[in-house]
């Protein structure tokens, strides 16, 4: 009886994995969720050089009198040297400044009329330069801004590029007050790269051996790939069991299917369907990846060593989240209804995403150690904690895959007693607190 029980329950996760594998959408998706992903990093990629070349009119209110012509000539150099690829094919926009005059009194209805111009597209843009600025007094040159208008200056590119010819204009008028020709202390502005470097390590005599340059790719690159990997396959195996579940109940299938099994059998069953889905998914992309980075040259930055954790946390989030797909699916009648639970549900995926970038900023600080600790959060990112140079704590991966298992085992359980009592009835959607009292009652 228990032997046949088994196989019941492994026909229907056999039956949920064939039906989501064979089917077109899911190869599609296969193909394109990475793309869909990371599109935009693709796109800044791919359209990079395709940006607009016309040329944008800048007019300069200088109230010092001095910095303006700076500005100019260096625009003027840039456009005659740095707006066009080895072709001669220009890619960027060339800069053209002119000077406005505007007495104090006339600041208010200079910058309204330059507004104007710029709304009407006589003007790109305006750029406004009090004369404070040249103040020998630290706090009051510190806290005079340079000014700069424009219908999008948040975003915009010149407005980055205008710093280095203003801040070059008063450092050269202050050396030039101090009696100091700039051409020949020119040294003292050059810029210095600071490089990232990995720790010192020693080599087999105990000798420091030199350090390594480190690499975005395995600081940033790779952390952030089994990420979306992992939610990726988690979006593959888990949240489709919603409306699997929901569309067997409303189609009878489920009454037939449990003559033979019961209603745990049924629900775990197209859990490890899910589970089965997402290891192939995951299987695809390692192997996709291996390849790729072989190819590049690339294969001393795959974490081999942290697959068999991608694995398991994996098979933790999917059992997680597929038994509550499953048991909102056998509680709702139609897809409407579903969706006031969907969201709730996915906060165990959604917040890993919204955290990310803290989480990579400082993953050993102590928000991120006790995000990842918390169960349901576990899955994505200690597993996103551990790909990053350095690591963690061995003790931090364990007790975060013992709280996962024991929160998996509990999410299961209660997913179960929803189920049972779920996939029968039918009528109206439950409330959330009725869902609770099946729960505990069963």
């Amino acid at each position: 009886m228990k032997s046949r029980s088994i196989r019941n329950l492994l026909l229907i996760a056999q039956r949920e994995y064939l039906a989501t594998v064979k089917s077109k959408a899911f190869i599609i998706s296969l193909v394109l969720a990475p793309l869909f992903m990371g599109g935009s990093i693709i796109a800044m990629v791919l359209f990079q050089d395709k940006v607009d070349t016309r040329d944008k009119k800048i007019a300069i209110i200088d109230s010092t009198g001095q910095i303006a012509p700076a500005i100019i000539e260096k625009a003027d150099h840039r456009n005659a040297n740095n707006i066009t690829d080895k072709e001669g094919k220009q890619n960027k926009p060339a800069y053209l400044f002119h000077i406005v005059e505007a007495a104090t009194e006339e600041l208010e209805e200079t910058r309204l009329e330059l507004s104007d111009d710029v709304r009407n597209r006589k003007l790109f843009g305006f750029v406004e330069i009090a004369d404070s600025i040249l103040s020998t007094d630290p706090k009051v040159s510190k806290e005079t801004p340079v000014r700069f208008y424009s219908k999008n200056p948040s975003l915009d590119d010149l407005r980055g590029w205008i710093r280095g010819p203003i801040n070059d204009a008063i450092r050269g008028i202050h050396l030039s007050e101090l009696g100091i020709d700039k051409n020949e202390v020119g040294y003292l502005f050059e810029w210095h790269r600071v490089d990232g470097m990995k720790l010192v390590e020693a080599d087999e005599s105990g000798k420091a051996k030199d350090a390594e340059k480190a690499n975005e790719l395995a600081a940033f690159g790779i952390p952030v790939a089994m990420l979306f990997i992992m939610f990726i396959m988690v979006m593959m195996g888990a949240m489709p069991l919603l409306n699997s579940v929901m569309e067997e109940k409303n189609q009878h299938i489920a009454e037939t299917i449990l003559c033979s099994v019961t209603p745990f059998q049924f629900m775990l069953g197209k859990v490890l369907g899910g589970v089965a889905v997402s290891l192939t998914g995951s299987a695809f992309y390692i192997t996709m990846s291996v390849l790729l980075f072989g190819n590049m040259g690339f294969m001393g930055y795959i974490p081999f060593e942290l697959i068999p954790w991608f694995l398991v946390y994996l098979i933790g989030a999917i059992m997680l989240m597929g038994s509550m797909m499953a048991a909102i699916g056998s509680a709702c009648a139609d897809a409407k209804e579903a969706q006031n639970y969907t969201f709730p549900a996915m906060l165990p995926i959604m917040v890993p995403m919204f955290v990310l970038s803290v989480i990579i900023k400082e993953p050993m600080s102590g928000f991120a150690t006790t995000l990842s600790l918390i169960p349901p959060f576990t899955p994505m990112l200690m597993m996103l904690r551990q790909s990053m140079p350095g690591g963690v704590p061995m003790w931090q991966p364990m007790v975060g895959l013992a709280g996962l298992f024991i929160f998996t085992v509990i999410t299961v359980w209660v997913g179960s007693r929803i189920f049972r009592v779920g996939i029968l009835m039918k009528g109206k959607t439950p409330s959330f607190s009725t869902m609770m009292k099946w729960a505990i009652k069963g």
